[in-house]
């Protein structure tokens, strides 16, 4: 089978490269360095929302499915070594060649993760595939939006018309999946400046396992499984998840409907 790699990303605003932008001292606070964004952004579009090129990754989550097993974790430390958690997630799909899946990963995450891949200096190959090495990858790849080797179900879901996207948290929950738990994305750049990298982990891993679910349910929906195959995916991630000790996993199976 081909290998499925759900992901998500959590970020925060790229101080040292605002500081390089706006030509603002080193010695000024983080804060104060992010303040002067928002107020620029908010300024031009009426949200302080940086765009991709302006964030920086902090944590990288992942379900990945092949044909043994279920795994969820988070790549390394984004928060310490932002370039080397970049490099393995692109690693990873150098070795697997995986079907991707993501909610908004073209709107967002993909973006981030290129931008601040080329800014790194990071090698990712296999993901900017177009054909001209693997012939397969010339009418399938990652890169255009209507090939499925990547599949922003957000994206796919709303028939690529912006105006019917949906949030996460909203039809996850519709669909009787727990959505977000713990905190809102909003709160991200809040937790992350006191420290509470764990907290923002937790949570970027249970949106993945949103996806994932979302992702099944598609299956489901196009045919690809049966009702029996679907609730046999179902049952594998339920169970792996049961293995876990970590609280935002007791309070993410608590939400699940049965």
């Amino acid at each position: 089978m081909t290998p499925v790699l759900a992901f998500d990303i959590e970020t925060v605003p790229d101080c040292a490269g605002l500081r390089r932008l706006h030509g603002l001292p080193e010695s000024l606070p983080d804060q104060d360095v992010a303040e002067i964004a928002f107020q620029k952004r908010r300024a031009q579009t009426g949200s302080d929302f940086l765009p991709p090129h302006l964030q920086r990754v902090i944590v990288i989550s992942c379900v990945l499915r092949d044909a043994e097993q279920v795994r969820v974790w988070s790549i390394g430390e984004p928060a310490e070594d932002e370039r080397a958690a970049i490099q393995r997630f692109y690693d990873g799909i150098e070795r697997y060649t995986p079907q991707l899946v993501s909610w908004n990963g073209s709107g967002f995450d993909l973006p981030v993760l290129n931008y601040r891949a080329l800014a790194h200096g990071v090698s990712a190959a296999r993901f900017w595939e177009w054909g001209d090495e693997d012939r397969d990858f010339r009418y399938n790849n990652y890169v255009n939006r209507y090939h499925t080797r990547h599949l922003d179900l957000m994206d796919v879901l709303a028939m690529y018309q912006p105006r019917n996207n949906a949030p996460l948290d909203g039809l996850a929950r519709i669909a009787g999946f727990p959505g977000k738990i713990g905190m809102e994305g909003a709160a991200v750049w809040e937790q992350f400046r006191k420290g509470e990298i764990q907290r923002i982990r937790d949570y970027c891993e249970a949106d993945c396992a949103n996806t994932y679910l979302l992702y099944l349910r598609f299956q489901l929906l196009r045919g690809a499984f049966d009702a029996a195959h679907y609730q046999r995916e179902c049952a594998l991630l339920r169970a792996v998840l049961e293995k876990q000790q970590e609280p935002h996993w007791r309070e993410f199976l608590a939400g699940w409907r049965a």
